[in-house]
């Protein structure tokens, strides 16, 4: 029969030709025994949204009450109705942030309940999740790294549909320095062009050049591209035609 040793980092499984076959730290806990986590996270969110609101009603009393206290007394000698202090009160109880904890909760408790019960995923709680996920990147900081990446990116995308959306859209401002060979050229757009991707060849008129560099700014102009002009022209369907406005 297997059996199970337990040590301080978990617990192994002892087959019977000797080898020893690790086991997870839930099934060294619960002695191998089957865990409905369905039913335990319908129930962890139930419970969860119940204290939310056991716990709100008891915050609400004791709050509204020194609240309502406090403004009766500094309010004795201005008049002010009970209508006035009773909206004040209730203004400030809603911005504390303890009732938003409670809130919180609540709302946390039935998305898990019914996210358990009805379509079958088991939702941790935002507390665990974050601690579990902290823990994941410690031991795995290759992967944080990509999602930190990813993360970035994402955050740059938001930020540059927030900017298009914002800002008014304008020609192109086109600056060109040097002669032949030599020229660079400059240009200052409203809007990303998409195509423009190093090192794709644009045509000017009846010049070609090589776009070297692009890269975000600022101003009403946030997307720069750099490109050197040409020897020859290397016409083709991947050429890209430009038309200064």
């Amino acid at each position: 029969m297997p059996e199970l040793v337990y040590s301080a980092m978990g617990a192994s499984k002892s087959a019977g030709d000797g080898r020893e076959v690790g086991v997870g730290f839930c099934d060294g806990v619960l002695g191998g025994r089957e865990v409905r986590w369905g039913t335990a996270a319908t129930l962890s969110g139930m419970y969860e949204a119940i204290g939310a609101v056991v716990a709100f009603g008891y915050w609400y009393l004791f709050e509204m009450g020194r609240l309502m206290t406090e403004l009766i007394a500094a309010n004795a000698k201005s008049g002010a109705g009970a209508s006035e202090i009773g909206g004040t009160a209730l203004t400030l109880f809603y911005f504390h942030p303890v009732t938003w904890l409670f809130l919180g909760m609540f709302f946390e408790g039935a998305v898990r309940l019914c996210s358990a019960a009805f379509a079958g995923n088991v939702v941790g709680s935002l507390p665990l999740v974050i601690v579990e996920r902290a823990a994941f990147w410690m031991r795995h900081p290759r992967k944080a790294r990509v999602i930190g990446k990813n993360a970035k990116s994402f955050a740059g995308a938001v930020r540059e549909r927030a900017r298009i959306a914002m800002a008014k859209e304008v020609a192109d401002q086109v600056e060109s320095s040097g002669t032949g060979t030599d020229e660079v050229v400059e240009i200052r757009a409203s809007r990303r062009k998409d195509e423009w991707i190093a090192p794709r060849v644009v045509r000017m008129g009846e010049a070609y050049y090589r776009l070297e560099k692009n890269w975000v700014g600022g101003g009403e102009r946030p997307f720069c591209y750099r490109l050197r002009r040409l020897e020859a022209g290397v016409p083709g369907r991947n050429v890209i035609l430009y038309e200064r406005e």
